[in-house]
C-alpha cells in the first residue's frame, strides 16, 4: 500500500478520472499562457544578449530599504521600503549603435488601451530621450487577445497630447493600434522578436 508523506493511505479508486484530467491539462499547457509580458521580455533580452545582438536590461526600481527581517539565516526579507524617486521607463539599452528606451504594459481590455496606464513623468522622459535621437516606444500586450504590439513613442505622444483636449480620447482604440503599431508574434528564440520592428524604425530614420 502507498502512503502520503503524512502517513495517510493513498487510494486510487475514484481518482482515475481526476488523474486523467490532470495529465491532459499538463500535456496541453505548453504555450505562453500564464507568462507575463515582463517575463517574456526578460527572456527575450537574455536571448538577444547571448546572441550578441543587443544589450537591453530592465531598469532597477529606485527604492530605499528601511527595514529587513531575517526569517532564515540564509534569507533576508524586505518588510519596509520607499521609492526614492519616480521611476521612468521599464527597459533601456543599445542596439546597432542606437539607444533604446521603452515601457511595457499589459491590459485585459479587448477594445482599447487606457492612457491612464502612463504617468506624466514617463512621457516627459521619453520625449527627452527622443530629443537626443534615441528610439523610444512602448510594448503593449492585450492579454485576453494574446496580441502584442510595439507602438513608436511619437504615435503615443500624439494620443497623450490629444487626450487633454475637450474631445480627446482617454484611450487608444485597438483599431488605431493595429494601424499605427507593429504587431509582434511569439517565437522560440527570441521569444518576442521586437527588434524586427526596431529595424523598420531605424530604416525610416535613415531615409
Amino acid at each position: 500500500m502507498l502512503n502520503y508523506p503524512n502517513g495517510r493511505p493513498y487510494h486510487i479508486n475514484g481518482d482515475k478520472q481526476a488523474l486523467k484530467k490532470q495529465v491532459k491539462t499538463k500535456k496541453t499547457d505548453y504555450s505562453n499562457r500564464g507568462m507575463t509580458l515582463e517575463s517574456d521580455l526578460n527572456l527575450t533580452n537574455e536571448q538577444y544578449l547571448i546572441a550578441k545582438k543587443a544589450v537591453i536590461h530592465k531598469k532597477p526600481i529606485p527604492i530605499q530599504v528601511v527595514n529587513v527581517s531575517y526569517p532564515k539565516r540564509s534569507a533576508a526579507k524586505i518588510t519596509e521600503a520607499y521609492y526614492q524617486k519616480a521611476s521612468t521607463t521599464d527597459y533601456n539599452g543599445i542596439y546597432k549603435g542606437f539607444y533604446l528606451d521603452f515601457e511595457a504594459k499589459e491590459t485585459k481590455n479587448k477594445t482599447s488601451f487606457p492612457l491612464k496606464n502612463f504617468h506624466e513623468h514617463q512621457i516627459l522622459h521619453m520625449r527627452a530621450c527622443m530629443e537626443q535621437d534615441g528610439i523610444c516606444f512602448i510594448i503593449i500586450r492585450f492579454s485576453t487577445l494574446n496580441r502584442v504590439f510595439l507602438l513608436p513613442f511619437d504615435k503615443l505622444d500624439l494620443w497623450w497630447k490629444n487626450q487633454k483636449e475637450a474631445l480627446g480620447k482617454k484611450s487608444i482604440p485597438l483599431k488605431s493600434i493595429i494601424e499605427e503599431a507593429h504587431e509582434i508574434f511569439y517565437g522560440l528564440s527570441p521569444r518576442l522578436p521586437y527588434l524586427d520592428a526596431i529595424d523598420k524604425i531605424i530604416k525610416s530614420k535613415k531615409t
